[in-house]
């Protein structure tokens, strides 16, 4: 007797942090792309807004132009115009085309810094910042209602023959665009060389290519396409960057800038090979923007952010305000108070003076200009102007890790964390009482900070079994001190 499987049930697609992601030929099919596109079309018409068109970018992931494609039909379907990139471009450049264009939305088919083997599906609203909660949400509903049927699609070489499809280069706009807020030729006729990582992604080429042309020199790695990454996870932060560092160390750079892999977050390292890390980007902008741009205005961080923002915004006068995990809650907060920076912990980074969305290029192309006017300030190398940073800011000992659990388990690690943590806060950390408790607003996990300032922050993930720890602390002894702390409070030991 033959036994007939069942049917398998449609996939369950939810928007993280920064869109959908998943293992491609697992639940990353064509199948499930289109119907991601299918919910951002819908929206789209239930609003009257098919004649703005959509915008459509990709990384250089495995077959990443065939699932934009593949999208592009089915918007093509419901008669909505579509811009299509002629080749992998950053993720921010489809938020400058859909804020160019006035389009009702964007579409990104990119991972960002997940493993090689996945890829996802991001959206963009007509601000050019990652789509908000309410917006996915809709779209998440009309995704959940479509799942087991067939979705309609139009021939993408039959609508780009009817004219419906535009294929763009953003270079050239994007580049006039800078030049609005950023004096390219003045970072060109620096006498310094500057060491560019792009990790195989799709920003390889952009920055080299943006400062050609002057007295600086600009040695770029890794910008080939290789959708293996070259065996890391395209992610700008040790060990995935430490062939950079080594680069740095052996001497001949005056620093190096980082990329991810769809080149919307940014890193850096000075002269030594010695790692800058997020949090100290993020406070390093903050600062540049105060100090030598003369900005007053907001300042939005991630709740796993820095301290030195609150510091540097009683310095200068800047208003912090501070988000749940993810550009989809800074973007439009953002927005929303007038900001002049949006900042996570994972090193993304957005303007007010540029766009309301991460954008790794720009964001490293500020870190050259501050450490430029660093320099004629006396501060150089790189490492000397760090230094006096944390003169200013405070200090600033931050790490992350992640605790992985089976599936199994992983119900009963989040019901302790987060019902037993409510209840029974730990009363000290590291040897320091805890003076403060926060509960994230997602419901996630919890923050502490200790008598010092130091903090350290516990928070679940929704889409996979394990547990973040993050922390920032005043001394290296106390960061590893906190870091020991949180993993116990995690594992339960």
């Amino acid at each position: 007797m033959t036994n007939i499987a069942e049917m398998p049930k449609p996939t369950t697609i939810v928007f993280g942090t920064d869109g959908w992601r998943a293992r491609v030929a697992d639940e990353y099919t064509f199948e499930n792309v289109r119907r991601c596109a299918d919910g951002v079309a819908r929206y789209v018409v239930d609003r009257g807004e098919q004649a703005k068109g959509i915008v459509i970018a990709y990384d250089r992931r495995f077959a990443s132009e065939h699932f934009a494609a593949a999208a592009a039909e089915v918007l093509l379907a419901h008669d909505i115009p579509v811009a299509f990139a002629a080749h992998a471009v950053p993720t921010q450049m489809s938020s400058y085309e859909v804020v160019e264009r006035g389009a009702a939305a964007g579409i990104v088919i990119t991972a960002s810094h997940n493993p090689w083997t996945d890829n996802g599906f991001k959206v963009k609203s007509p601000a050019g910042s990652a789509a908000g909660p309410d917006i996915l949400a809709t779209i998440e509903g009309q995704i959940a209602r479509n799942g087991g049927t067939a979705i309609e699609r139009r021939p993408f070489a039959d609508a780009e023959a009817a004219g419906l499809v535009e294929r763009y280069d953003p270079y050239e706009g994007y580049e006039k665009y800078l030049r609005r807020t950023l004096d390219l030729d003045a970072l060109k006729a620096a006498d310094v060389h500057v060491l560019v990582e792009p990790m195989w992604g799709a920003g390889a080429g952009w920055i080299s290519r943006l400062l050609a042309g002057g007295r600086i020199r600009v040695t770029e790695i890794h910008q080939e396409r290789n959708p293996y990454f070259g065996g890391v996870n395209p992610e700008p932060i040790r060990p995935n960057v430490d062939e950079a560092l080594s680069m740095l160390a052996g001497g001949g750079y005056d620093l190096g800038l980082l990329l991810d892999g769809d080149a919307d977050r940014a890193g850096a390292a000075d002269e030594r090979g010695t790692f800058i890390h997020q949090l100290e980007v993020t406070g390093l902008l903050m600062y540049y923007l105060a100090e030598y741009r003369g900005l007053r205005q907001p300042v939005v961080i991630s709740v796993n952010n820095t301290s030195m923002a609150h510091r540097l915004g009683e310095r200068y006068g800047i208003k912090v305000y501070e988000t749940s995990v993810g550009f989809k809650y800074i973007g439009p907060k953002m927005i929303e108070t007038g900001a002049m920076m949006g900042a996570e912990e994972s090193g993304g980074f957005g303007f007010g003076m540029h766009l309301p969305e991460r954008d790794g290029v720009y964001a490293d192309l500020l870190l050259l200009d501050l450490f430029l006017r660093e320099k004629a300030a006396g501060r150089w190398p790189v490492s000397k102007a760090i230094a006096h940073f944390h003169e200013v800011a405070g200090p600033s000992w931050y790490r992350r890790i992640d605790i992985h659990f089976d599936r199994s388990e992983y119900a009963e690690v989040k019901r302790r964390l987060l019902v037993d943590l409510r209840e029974k806060a730990p009363a000290e950390l590291a040897g320091q009482p805890v003076t403060k408790v926060v509960p994230l607003a997602t419901n996630d996990g919890f923050k502490f900070f200790v008598a010092d300032g130091s903090w350290l922050l516990v928070r679940t993930s929704g889409t996979e079994p394990l547990v973040r720890v993050y922390t920032e602390a005043t001394s290296e002894a106390t960061r590893e001190a906190m870091i020991t702390a949180g993993e116990k409070l995690v594992r339960g030991t």
